[in-house]
């Protein structure tokens, strides 16, 4: 058993410090219902810590032979600007976020098996998924991607090179983590064509593989070529309807699909024990506060 959690550790024991010292506050009020009210005190308190422990991400990793271990897989981080640029409709009539979206889904299917992380920015960065080889809890984030609102999201405020320090953070850790892995890096943007705002360098180290892809064929590309260039990818001007092709998903061994199992991951059990006992305690209070009413009506 292993754990990948999706905070760090210490942030997670202190957030388990606060639900028990605030559950055990309630424990006095929930004694005074004798063992019933104590029973569903339990139940509420083992749901809330459970939805903690899923957290941690406790999983199984799969057996690898000394020559696989930390071969197999690569790391593939996608860089999405989310910018007010990304909302502009000029790809076939569609969002430049929808575009996105569509290379994207292309990419993990041609990336089957690897790992993938997700830094968003605007002009600010954020690491909106950090690496993980579960590629189907990751779907509904990416196709829930959308631009960013608010003015730092603004397109005068842009910053083609937001995500730099932290995609640097985040390929030395994963380096640390699968040495032998490949580094694979897909980035999407439109350059920041209007932003007004200093442009920062994308200063970074050159990658095993992977894009940039332009969604902007005017003043953003000039920056974009940059960024291909410090990163040692190609840059791809996208066009409506193209597919993304194969020569463009990394090297060949990057792209080929893991054959070893993946990890097995168990959060989902436990967020579905935590629901059920929460589900459980909803209907209860549903219960006693209609039982409340009717006797206050019956009291007039």
């Amino acid at each position: 058993m292993t754990f990948d959690p999706v905070l760090p550790p210490v942030a997670l024991a202190a957030l388990a410090s606060v639900i028990l010292a605030l559950r055990a506050v309630a424990l006095r009020s929930a004694a005074r219902s004798g063992r019933w009210g104590v029973l569903r005190w339990a139940a509420t308190t083992g749901a809330l810590m459970l939805v903690v422990l899923a957290a941690a991400r406790p999983g199984v990793d799969a057996e690898r032979t000394a020559d696989d271990a930390g071969a197999a897989g690569a790391n593939v981080f996608f860089v999405i600007d989310l910018s007010a640029d990304s909302a502009i409709a000029d790809i076939g009539g569609s969002t430049r976020m929808s575009a996105i979206r569509e290379d994207i889904d292309a990419l993990m299917a041609a990336h089957e098996g690897d790992r993938f992380g997700v830094i968003t920015f605007t002009s600010r960065p954020a690491v909106a998924w950090p690496l993980s080889g579960d590629a189907w809890s990751l779907r509904p984030l990416v196709d829930t991607l959308s631009p960013a609102v608010g003015p730092n999201a603004a397109a005068d405020q842009a910053n083609a090179a937001a995500a730099a320090n932290v995609l640097r953070y985040q390929l030395i850790a994963a380096r640390q983590r699968y040495p032998q892995a490949e580094e694979l890096v897909y980035y999407f943007g439109s350059g920041a064509a209007q932003s007004t705002s200093p442009q920062s360098e994308f200063a970074a180290e050159a990658v095993d593989g992977g894009a940039v892809f332009g969604y902007d064929g005017g003043d953003g590309a000039a920056r974009l070529r940059a960024i291909s260039d410090e990163l040692g990818v190609p840059y791809v001007n996208r066009a409506a309807g193209e597919p993304v092709r194969a020569a463009e998903t990394g090297s060949a061994d990057a792209a080929t699909i893991n054959e070893s199992p993946p990890r097995t991951e168990y959060y989902w059990v436990l967020t579905s024990l935590a629901s059920a006992l929460l589900l459980i305690e909803i209907g209860l209070t549903v219960r006693d506060l209609r039982r409340t009413r009717l006797s206050d009506r019956a009291g007039r």
